[in-house]
């Protein structure tokens, strides 16, 4: 099959001496950020994007397939051995993992985790290699109020799925379109909210955006906890292991979790928060019908390896869709999508004609970068478990010098500094108030997008509104965005709804202190 041909050709470029050693130092800083406590993926791609601004277009995006996946595993490492998880998408593998790792089975936990990334990752780069011919014929089939509809789908879907409160999900969908207004107007070529400043012309960066609001946000936020409780030890483990019986008995849940990952890669439904409970969900009940006691009590590997493998899967797919689309589903995708912008490539139908050679290798280094993982994160479960020790005070101080170096060597700019300490006091203020964050990065990214293709739309149509569903795609859009909006609300209320009745409960339960007194 020609994707075959293109993927070996892509095989041919991406394993090279210098390509190998990119993909190497991109799993081993991926990981190790992604396992620092608060940190996590997003940030992991976020913090050393300004490192791959040096390397050509090729060198950076095989360098960026190890730090995409490192940054995943290091999620879950810190959940396992520190119940942290760096990101959202990691906080189902806790439940089981952490109870591993108490009850003296980090090695094993280690390994379910490293080798359900591998499967579900595999499995899913190998049907994006498949897919991407249709998801790039798709792609052409669509005009400028088709995109428009994706962004939006995007932009509600992810605002609702990833909080905990619809409004304030919008509310950060809110915050990350007013950044984007910021600067001159393509098409017009007029200043907008610019208050006069000649340093706000130009908008602000997607890197400042993204290291203020991920990385300094944080240590501000991290700052302003003062006397909080010590970090507790990790269980050190020197290298993770799983036999053969063990092997046979998670492979089942690997394939379970793989199957519910691999649609939410294409789909953007708030990146793999959602199949990486669906998956554990689906393993609790598993485990109910056959009487498994290790489930929440001593730790079941089944119920971490089927969320490792959804989150892997996920992650793998989403990546066919923004190579595909330039659609990001998920706020690392997104910053992923910015590194391509910054190198002057725009994901989607023409990327594959105007830049073969670089889809297929980034396809290629892929595979190399889970391979890679795989034996690295087998073998240095032990040095990852030392990191999660590391003193808060230098931890978070080493972050913020490479923040600001980072967003200094980008634009060589006083202002992009001040803009970057603003953003992070920003994100300081979205973590106090609980407000998510992957809504902003999704709508910076996306933002101008939208706004350049209803223009479009509206164009091409004189101003006629009903261009924006007059076609059968964007009204199934719309339709199910609808749907998913509906049950995305219902949720809220139940779960709002059982967590009053909770607190009743409790309450009630609770003697009055003056009776006790008595």
């Amino acid at each position: 099959m020609e994707q075959l041909e293109m993927l070996m050709q892509g095989f041919a470029s991406a394993i090279t001496p210098i390509n190998m050693l990119w993909v190497l130092l991109g799993a081993v800083m991926g990981t190790a950020v992604g396992v620092l406590p608060g940190l996590g993926s997003s940030m992991a791609v976020a913090l050393l994007l300004p490192v791959t601004f040096s390397l050509d277009p090729t060198a950076a995006f095989i360098m960026f397939a190890g730090i995409y996946f490192g940054g995943m595993f290091g999620d879950s490492t810190a959940a396992i051995l520190l119940n942290t998880p760096g990101q959202s998408s990691a906080i189902a593998s806790t439940f089981e993992g952490h109870k591993l790792a108490l009850n003296g089975r980090a090695g094993q936990a280690l390994a379910t985790a490293a080798i359900g990334a591998f499967i579900g990752g595999l499995l899913a780069t190998m049907l994006t290699v498949f897919l991407m011919p249709f998801l790039m014929q798709l792609a052409t089939m669509f005009g400028p109020a088709e995109y428009f509809a994706l962004a939006v789908f995007a932009f509600l879907a992810v605002s609702s799925v990833v909080s905990e409160s619809v409004v304030k999900g919008l509310i950060a969908l809110g915050i990350g379109l007013a950044l984007t207004f910021i600067g001159i107007d393509g098409p017009s070529g007029t200043e907008r909210y610019t208050f006069g400043a000649p340093e706000l012309l130009d908008g602000f960066s997607i890197v400042v955006i993204t290291v203020g609001l991920l990385a300094l946000g944080e240590v501000f936020d991290q700052a302003s906890k003062v006397g909080t409780e010590a970090m507790e030890t990790p269980i050190q483990q020197r290298r993770a292991m799983l036999g053969w019986k063990d092997f046979r008995y998670a492979l089942p849940a690997w394939l379970r979790g793989t199957a519910f990952g691999l649609p939410f890669g294409i789909v953007p439904a708030g990146g793999s928060e959602v199949p990486t409970f669906l998956a554990y969900g689906t393993e609790k009940s598993l485990a109910k019908r056959r009487g498994d006691k290790e489930f929440g009590t001593t730790g079941s590997l089944r119920g971490l390896a089927a969320p490792e493998a959804a989150g892997n899967a996920t992650t793998g797919t989403a990546m066919g869709t923004l190579l595909a689309l330039g659609l990001p589903v998920s706020s690392t995708a997104a910053i992923m999508l910015a590194a391509f912008q910054q190198y002057g490539l725009q994901p989607g139908p023409l990327l594959l004609t105007n830049n073969a050679d670089l889809v297929w290798t980034l396809l290629a280094s892929l595979f190399i970068g889970l391979a890679v993982l795989l034996v690295l994160n087998m073998s240095l479960a032990g040095v990852w478990a030392k990191l999660l020790s590391v003193p808060n005070h230098y931890l978070y101080a080493g972050i913020t010098v490479l923040s600001v170096l980072g967003v200094y060597a980008v634009g060589s700019s006083m202002s992009d500094l001040w803009v970057l300490f603003a953003i992070g006091l920003l994100g300081l203020v979205m973590r106090r108030y609980r407000v998510p964050l992957a809504p902003v990065m999704i709508a910076v990214v996306l933002g101008p997008l939208a706004e350049t293709e209803l223009r479009r739309a509206l164009a091409v149509s004189e101003g006629d509104v009903s261009v924006l569903w007059g076609s059968p795609f964007t009204v199934v859009l719309y339709i199910v965005l609808a749907g998913a909006l509906v049950v995305s609300l219902v949720q809220h209320l139940r779960h709002r709804r059982r967590a009053a009745l909770e607190a009743k409960t409790v309450a009630v339960r609770l003697p009055d202190p003056v009776d006790a007194e008595r």
